[in-house]
């Protein structure tokens, strides 16, 4: 996947995905209790060849890499789907904070631009936007759930809440590292 949604999955999950495409395979037919053809529409790819990977005359790590890409997706949305909501439960009534270390940068409504650098920065996630992050999460969308952690970082450090600094606009960058509390 990608930084924000892998350190979201880390706090919310407590085993990793399957680590191996036969692991994710078996995870998703399991999830589908066996049904081939929903394994083959999640996948974007034909019964016969869902069946051929279960007999064993296809190995599924000889895929195309947009299969494997899907069969990742897929198997992370329903990893722990218990697990998740009592995570997504808790985050939502104590509340999410978000430390970082990444590039950025902003430019003003006046036009006037500041050159992005590295900061390190630990900021609450506004309620307003913990939905849309968790979707973004559900959906295995790295770049939705990067542009809201950026939104959700751009209102509390640099707009200090909505008191000042409204019309700018901030980019979120070249995260070193991210971590959800």
């Amino acid at each position: 996947m990608g930084k924000v949604v892998d350190a979201l999955r880390a706090r919310l999950q407590t085993r990793d995905l399957p680590k191996t495409p036969r692991g994710l395979f078996n995870a998703l037919m399991r999830r589908e209790k066996g049904n081939t053809q929903r394994v083959a529409d999640r996948l974007g790819v034909s019964r016969r060849q869902v069946q051929r990977i279960v007999k064993g005359d296809r190995d599924i790590r000889k895929s195309k890499p947009e299969t494997l890409d899907a069969l990742r997706r897929e198997v992370s949305k329903d990893h722990q789907p218990r697990v998740t909501a009592k995570g997504i439960k808790d985050a939502k009534r104590r509340g999410l904070t978000i430390e970082t270390r990444a590039s950025f940068g902003f430019h003003a409504a006046a036009g006037s631009t500041d050159d992005a650098r590295m900061r390190r920065l630990t900021e609450d996630v506004p309620e307003e936007l913990l939905d849309d992050l968790f979707e973004a999460l559900r959906n295995g969308d790295e770049e939705k759930a990067q542009e809201i952690a950026g939104e959700a970082l751009a209102r509390e450090y640099f707009r200090d809440g909505g008191t000042r600094a409204d019309g700018l606009d901030v980019t979120f960058s070249d995260i070193d590292y991210i971590d959800f509390h």
